[in-house]
């Protein structure tokens, strides 16, 4: 009989582990289907670091919507939602969304800039900045949805003459550094609570 009682409290104690366990799991992270209608540049950035920036950024945020754990690319086989905004928004909840945006991001500010490294006459610094905004308005209706900014200032080390390699590198580090930083603050406002 001890035996047995030993082995019966045995089990208790695990079962009680086990439900603990799941009762400290952290909650999933809502999912949002994020669908990119263009990237813009600011009139106060200039044209040809836009015509730099742009693409890479573009790249960029495609491949992070494609990605990202919490968003969603293709929508196969959804409602067009148009025509069908009622059956479109079912699909999307039956499809565990909560949400459907139509994303626009913005070039706030680009820029790059070389200087001499005092401590190093062979070398120079090449620093590049880029800083974004995006706009999200719901599928369907086009009503706010959310905002969202990032940035990324990218420093890299490089020879006495530039190659376009090294610039290449550090735009796209920057790019996609600042579209991840847009991203983390677009999610952080959606999964914030409703006010009431």
């Amino acid at each position: 009989m001890p035996l047995m009682f030993r082995a019966l409290g045995a089990l208790v104690v695990v079962g009680a582990v086990a439900v603990a366990g799941r009762a400290d799991a952290a909650p999933q992270k809502k999912k949002y289907h994020f669908e990119l209608t263009a990237v813009t540049a600011r009139s106060e950035v200039a044209a040809d670091t836009a015509a730099i920036a742009q693409p890479r950024i573009e790249a960029q945020v495609k491949t992070a919507f494609g990605a990202h754990a919490q968003l969603v690319g293709a929508l196969d086989g959804a409602p067009d939602p148009r025509t069908a905004a009622e059956p479109y928004r079912k699909w999307i909840e039956r499809k565990g969304l909560a949400g459907s945006f139509l994303v626009t991001v913005e070039i706030t500010e680009a820029s790059q800039a070389l200087e001499p490294m005092p401590d190093k006459p062979s070398s120079q610094r090449l620093t590049i900045h880029v800083a974004l905004h995006t706009l999200g308005e719901t599928i369907p209706g086009r009503t706010m949805g959310f905002t969202g900014d990032g940035q990324a200032t990218i420093k890299i080390e490089v020879g006495k003459k530039l190659r376009d390699k090294d610039r290449d590198y550090g735009w796209d580090q920057a790019a996609e550094l600042a579209v991840a930083d847009a991203i983390k603050t677009s999610l952080a406002q959606l999964d914030k609570p409703a006010k009431k």
